[in-house]
């Protein structure tokens, strides 16, 4: 608990094991300039066919090129996604002694508060990030497992994680119609894992050169979705450049992950983002990890193989994915590499 950055701390200075090595730092050339191509998703998953077509050819032109694009009018109401940034601040801003018992430091419990650490050693330089890990979906396998302080969370993220889920959903359908996959290909298993939130905190930092709230990487699971609050942080890597992503009121941030990249057989890509710090304000935002059950089979689909295109990467069970992914980033080390074919 001493390293949780929400326990009611004023930091004038940087603590020593937040302050990273100098070539884990802020890297690279933020490119103010640049924005996210956002998508109007026209309140939902039932739309006209013209508007369903134009969706698709919006959806994988972003996912081409940034591999990241934030979507408007995607059906969860502006009072749901406002309660779920709201129940987050609260959680974060309860006493030390009512956080206590959901805090661990053993990175395979699923459900727990931490304080975010080098994965290499547990003594190893921290982020300035305070993190509520929960697993979500289906809601009444998982809810008695939440923390039941503060008094809403439970109601607010039960309706959350339902509509949020189902934009996941949604995207996922308008990109296996658009790529010409099977309809309902990532139903079922590629999507049926426990739904996973990160519910994020990062208090203002005095010295933002010092440190990251998270260090670059590029996410495991099959998509990602991601409520920013109104405090930005979030820097995507674009043509060699970082890319400041600002938030838009009432919209997701929505990038692929691993599996994605590889089931496309890297026609989509997994792109590296990280999360910056600043002195001025506190930041929160909630990520939900739309992922394979651990037993799923998963290979470029064959829709993306033949004689002119091979297969790029191995066909793997996903907990062995898992398993090599928490061995190499532990290293620092690029997981695709180890399963590309002659990687």
């Amino acid at each position: 608990m001493d390293n949780l950055l929400s326990n009611g701390k004023f930091h004038q200075t940087v603590p020593k094991q937040f302050i990273l090595p100098p070539e884990m730092r802020v890297p690279g050339q933020v490119n103010c300039t640049m924005s996210l191509p956002v998508i109007d998703l026209r309140g939902g998953s039932h739309f006209h066919v013209e508007d369903r077509e134009q969706i698709i050819r919006e959806v994988l032109r972003a996912g081409k090129e940034f591999g990241f694009f934030q979507v408007i009018n995607h059906g969860v109401s502006e009072q749901s996604m406002r309660d779920m940034i709201r129940v987050t601040e609260e959680f974060f801003n309860m006493s030390e002694e009512n956080k206590a018992a959901y805090y661990s430091e053993d990175i395979y419990k699923m459900n727990r508060l931490f304080s975010s650490s080098d994965l290499a050693k547990k003594d190893g330089p921290r982020y300035w990030r305070d993190c509520l890990r929960l697993a979500c979906y289906p809601v009444p396998e998982t809810i008695n497992d939440w923390p039941d302080k503060p008094a809403k969370l439970r109601e607010v993220l039960a309706k959350f994680i339902v509509e949020a889920r189902k934009v996941s959903m949604t995207l996922l359908s308008l990109i296996s119609e658009g790529l010409g996959l099977k309809e309902g290909y990532f139903e079922g298993d590629l999507s049926s894992s426990q739904v996973i939130i990160n519910a994020n905190y990062y208090p203002p930092c005095p010295a933002p050169d010092l440190t990251l709230g998270l260090l670059p990487h590029c996410d495991f699971n099959l998509i990602t979705l991601l409520l920013q609050g109104a405090v930005s942080g979030l820097e995507i890597m674009h043509q060699g450049k970082w890319v400041r992503v600002d938030p838009i009121q009432n919209a997701f941030v929505i990038n692929f992950g691993h599996q994605l990249e590889i089931i496309t057989n890297g026609v989509l890509k997994s792109i590296e983002h990280r999360a910056v710090t600043n002195s001025g304000a506190a930041r929160t935002s909630v990520a939900m990890f739309i992922t394979p059950d651990k037993e799923s089979f998963i290979s470029p689909a064959k829709e993306f193989v033949n004689e002119e295109n091979p297969p790029l990467y191995k066909s793997f069970v996903f907990k062995d994915f898992l398993r090599t992914y928490v061995e190499l980033s532990a290293k620092r080390v690029d997981v695709m590499e180890a399963f590309k074919i002659n990687g």
